[in-house]
């Protein structure tokens, strides 16, 4: 069974041994916030909280952004102004449903 974003944040954050208190003050959150999303009532938060999060806990914002099932927000910033780039990413998504 895949872990959930929440899971997988409340993991790598026990494992780099910092707080749920220590990350929301790092990151400019409530704890509350931070509780609420790793016991999965409620949903992963932005993208852009998401690359806070993973700069505070030292790990490529890839890696929880693919868990959240979220866009790195350079990259969506980019595809809104580069039809060229959404082309390929469309197509991309058009290869991903055939396999």
């Amino acid at each position: 069974m895949k872990s959930t974003f929440g899971q997988k944040l409340r993991d790598i954050r026990r494992l780099t041994n910092i707080s749920q208190r220590e990350l929301a003050i790092k990151v400019g959150v409530d704890y509350t916030y931070i509780s609420k999303i790793e016991n999965d009532r409620l949903p992963p938060p932005s993208a852009e909280t998401i690359e806070k999060i993973a700069r505070v806990l030292n790990v490529p914002s890839t890696e929880l952004l693919a868990y959240a099932k979220k866009i790195p927000t350079e990259i969506r910033d980019s595809l809104g102004t580069n039809a060229e780039a959404m082309k390929f990413v469309s197509e991309a998504t058009n290869m991903n449903s055939r396999t």
